[in-house]
């Protein structure tokens, strides 16, 4: 007491203060100072663990993490610079290359699954007709594989490999040509001839309202199956784009500070705020954002042309039963033979009469037996891909509505579970504690008030805008298609009538009844065709109907003097 010249009260509070200092010294070293967390945090990525001092230093000149006492070195701050590009891109490649996936998978099944209902349809006519007409069809089976190469054409190509209109007309005008030789047999029809019995074969209907039908069945199926695999084949190829655009130095200096600024300040296991990262990741996806709408038109296209595959535009539905449908035109051809053949007398001429030999081919020679399988709806195509087209368009309309809003949410998606912290016990930007600021819209005119990411919005990434308008455009073609348009065809005049190539199909009754078989009036103002079971004829009827051709003029409905 004497020597320090106080009373004992004065030096015991001296000591206490002392005391204090030292505790609150001693207490913060090992979080400003000890930076062994840091240092296995750093290795655990790949980093050399001696970039990392032993303890805190002071004064370090960081560019982007706060300044002080820090466990970081400006070569440390690089390397995680570099790193936090690297972990931003992650989640987003994850999510991207899923959807990306999802879609790929979806284009391989429906494209395998029409491609299969193409052959599929050509072997069951080839086996029905070997069946039905012999080696008079095999012999002259040859305008029926064009028939099929070209509608294998057309759904690889459009109109712009294959004219449909002008497929399908040539089809029936060969097919009339060489059935005009069969029950004519006593004539010798010149080319000249033919081509004038071409010209009238519209007019002539000698195959009834099948071949108006079948155009228009097969316009709108192929279009919707081809449009509708066009648009599954897209997605992945603009995920693909988008995904991989670069980020902005803007957004990778806000990426590092957001995911390794609390590394320096050696809080190595503290994540950051959700409403910071929710800013943090609008700004980095702004750009991608601006493609949620567009991207959402677009799958509500998809949407609206997977119900028309499944219902009026359904491309099983028309393949599966062609041959019946072709079968069903020659029987319409041979029961009108007699009313066909004076028709195109009195409009073409009388042709000349044939050489005698000709004339008296036996019957036995055209090798025709009358007999005609009759369709069955139960008889399904067996096909690679191992389904049915309902099945396939009810797994793919659950994907496409998951992919709604796909861009918009991203962020949301980034910044969720494990990647951010809960409350108020997170990273803020600066250190530990709430997150104040206010989060902003997606988008990137939002960007202009974004208080962690400078954003440039008067320079939208070119990348995107491009993609934005590959969207759109095919949005266009799928509209179009649900329609029942080609689109490559102009959809003027011509391609709006009802029997027009493409004609469309906006009725609302089209989303219900409608289908495409064989019920439909002669000429009709309005088509509505509605669903009818093809049912067969009676055996009595087909043996009369047989008896007659043969007997009146040794009628075969295929024949080797084909052209």
């Amino acid at each position: 007491r004497y020597c320090f010249g106080g009373s004992s009260r004065s030096t015991t509070m001296l000591v206490f203060s002392a005391l204090v200092v030292l505790f609150v010294s001693i207490a913060a070293e090992p979080k400003t100072k000890n930076c062994n967390d840091v240092r296995a945090a750093y290795s655990s990525k790949g980093f050399n663990i001696n970039d990392v001092p032993n303890k805190g230093v002071q004064g370090a000149p960081l560019k982007v993490c706060p300044q002080g006492f820090t466990c970081c070195t400006v070569e440390m701050e690089e390397k995680l610079s570099q790193q936090s590009h690297s972990d931003l891109k992650a989640p987003i490649s994850e999510l991207s290359s899923k959807l990306q996936s999802n879609f790929k998978q979806r284009h391989q099944h429906f494209d395998q699954f029409f491609r299969e209902l193409l052959e599929n349809a050509e072997r069951s006519l080839n086996s029905m007709f070997v069946r039905t007409y012999g080696m008079m069809y095999v012999q002259n089976a040859e305008l029926f594989k064009n028939f099929f190469a070209s509608l294998k054409r057309y759904y690889l190509l459009g109109s712009a490999g294959v004219d449909l209109d002008a497929m399908l007309s040539e089809f029936w005008a060969d097919l009339l040509e060489r059935m005009l030789r069969l029950v004519n047999v006593q004539y010798d029809f010149t080319s000249s001839y033919m081509e004038c019995v071409s010209r009238h074969t519209d007019q002539l209907q000698p195959f009834g309202d099948v071949p108006r039908k079948l155009r228009l069945q097969l316009t709108r199926a192929f279009v919707a199956a081809r449009t509708f695999t066009r648009g599954l084949a897209l997605m992945p190829d603009v995920v693909n784009r988008v995904s991989t655009v670069t980020a902005s130095p803007s957004c990778v200096r806000a990426s590092m500070k957001m995911l390794y600024c609390p590394y320096c300040s050696g809080q190595v296991a503290l994540k950051p705020c959700q409403n910071y990262c929710l800013n943090v990741m609008r700004g980095c996806l702004a750009n991608q954002a601006d493609l949620d709408t567009e991207w959402n038109n677009f799958v509500d296209a998809m949407l609206g042309l997977a119900d028309r595959l499944e219902g009026p535009f359904n491309f099983e539905s028309v393949m599966d039963p062609i041959d019946v449908k072709i079968s069903e035109a020659i029987m319409n051809m041979q029961e009108n033979s007699m009313q066909v053949s004076q028709k195109i007398f009195q409009g073409c001429g009388q042709p000349r009469p044939a050489k005698v030999a000709r004339s008296q081919r036996s019957v036995k020679e055209t090798g025709f037996t009358g007999r005609f399988r009759p369709y069955s709806p139960d008889a399904r195509p067996t096909t690679a891909a191992g389904t049915s087209l309902d099945r396939l368009t009810t797994d793919v309309r659950k994907k496409l509505k998951l992919a709604k809003k796909f861009w918009s949410t991203l962020p949301d998606t980034v910044c969720d579970g494990e990647r951010i912290a809960p409350g108020d016990e997170c990273w803020n930007g600066t250190a530990k504690s709430r997150y104040d600021a206010v989060v902003i819209g997606n988008g990137l005119a939002n960007q202009v008030s974004n208080p962690d990411v400078e954003v440039d919005i008067t320079r939208p990434d070119v990348v995107i805008r491009s993609q934005i308008a590959v969207l759109k455009e095919m949005t266009s073609w799928l509209k179009a298609a649900h329609s029942g348009n080609d689109i490559s065809f102009d959809t003027g005049d011509e391609a709006s009538g009802a029997e027009g190539s493409g004609s469309g199909c906006d009725s609302p009754t089209c989303e219900t009844d409608r289908d495409i078989y064989f019920s439909t009036p002669a000429n009709p103002v309005v088509p509505r065709v509605h669903k009818v079971v093809v049912k067969e004829k009676s055996t009595a009827h087909r043996a009369t109907l047989g008896s007659w051709a043969l007997a009146a003029c040794g009628l075969a409905l295929l024949t080797p003097h084909w052209r």
